[in-house]
């Protein structure tokens, strides 16, 4: 066996998403997944440090510590789960949780403390796997359009796999072997922050809310003006720009408009933007396979057929043998494989990195 663990925690701030993987001979075998949700004060005071604030350091560094406990809780889960020793596993890849991320000022920061998870699980960890690639000249995300690649590219195919986390992504499997791949524009963190504030829901469950309203008219047009949506490939965003300050700035111009009829719209506002981005990338696609939690939100799901017409199937990495909510969890195992075995984990044709280069840094048990 050739096992490796992969912790995943996105912009939607939930909590760690785990996986234990047996990567033997080539195979990608997941043996467990776990899933640890974050306690409300970490959450709160990760999203907090997604804006500068006093005391910033230290309380970035204590955040750590909590995260990493969280992911040291991942990692026992899974052993237990699949009765294994932490002594079988390889390595542990552990993305961190990213509190910034400006490549165009050549730096990205994942919050983690992978000394200490090393040294609560017994267990090297590979961590820090974006900044390599931004010292390349890279964007260092999206990553997981190499992993895509490797477990969903069928020759002949053009399949796209769009992540729905916070942030929305795209991989584009061309049939001919070629990939490409960039952040499409928000996934559901407008509308993850946009119930919180009016429903004091963490997310819109099955889109439930989103289904019940309408869309405002002309606010979907004024997010379609978003200069960064128009900007060519290579380019990643985050919460540095889509946040909900950014879209009070946008209803300012809407100041009757409905709390549930906003929803509505932010949810075709994601549909809208991953569907123009699929069109302008795969032109051809065969089809559409959905992973990341907006794969569980009919409302959402419904909203990028439409856009996207009849003539593209669009289904979940289901269909595929990989559960949507495992996807990402599952390509942070395959770079923390990649980087053990001193191969390169980058695409520069996705990033725009200079060259290939092996992704994380070794902390060892």
């Amino acid at each position: 066996m050739s096992l490796f663990i992969g912790l995943m925690s996105g912009t939607s701030l939930d909590g760690v998403d785990g996986v234990l993987v047996d990567f033997w001979a080539g195979a990608t075998r997941t043996m467990a997944a776990a899933h640890v949700p974050f306690a409300p004060a970490l959450r709160a005071e990760l999203l907090a440090l997604q804006t500068p604030g006093a005391n910033e350091i230290e309380r970035e560094a204590l955040a750590a510590n909590q995260l990493a406990i969280h992911y040291a809780d991942c990692v026992t889960r899974l052993l237990g789960v699949a009765d294994i020793k932490a002594a079988d596993v390889r390595a542990v890849g552990a993305h961190g949780q990213t509190i910034r991320h400006r490549p165009e000022l050549g730096y990205t920061r994942q919050s983690n403390n992978p000394a200490l998870l090393a040294e609560l699980c017994g267990i090297d960890v590979i961590a820090d796997f974006r900044s390599r690639d931004v010292a390349a000249g890279g964007q260092g995300a999206p990553l997981v359009p190499a992993f895509h690649h490797s477990v969903f590219g069928a020759p002949g195919k053009t399949r796209v796999v769009a992540n729905i986390g916070g942030i929305a992504n795209i991989s584009v499997l061309h049939g001919d072997g070629r990939v490409s791949g960039f952040d499409t524009g928000p996934g559901n963190v407008l509308m993850d922050g946009w119930i919180q504030r009016h429903q004091g829901q963490p997310y819109d469950a099955n889109g439930a809310w989103a289904a019940g309203g309408r869309e405002v008219p002309g606010l979907l047009a004024r997010l379609l003006a978003e200069p960064y949506l128009a900007l060519p490939a290579p380019k990643s965003t985050g919460r540095d720009l889509f946040h909900l300050t950014w879209l009070d700035a946008h209803l300012a111009a809407f100041p009757d408009a409905a709390p549930q009829d906003v929803m509505h719209t932010l949810t075709r506002y994601t549909a809208v933007t991953l569907a123009d981005a699929i069109g302008r990338a795969a032109p051809a696609a065969d089809a559409v396979y959905v992973c990341g939690g907006g794969a569980h939100n009919a409302q959402l799901q419904q909203a990028l057929q439409t856009a996207l017409g009849a003539q593209i199937a669009l289904g979940t990495t289901d269909a595929l043998g990989i559960p949507p909510q495992h996807v990402e969890a599952l390509a942070f195992a395959w770079l923390a494989w990649r980087c053990q075995d001193r191969q390169p984990g980058n695409l520069p044709a996705v990033t725009g990195a200079a060259g290939e280069r092996i992704l994380g840094a070794l902390y060892p048990r």
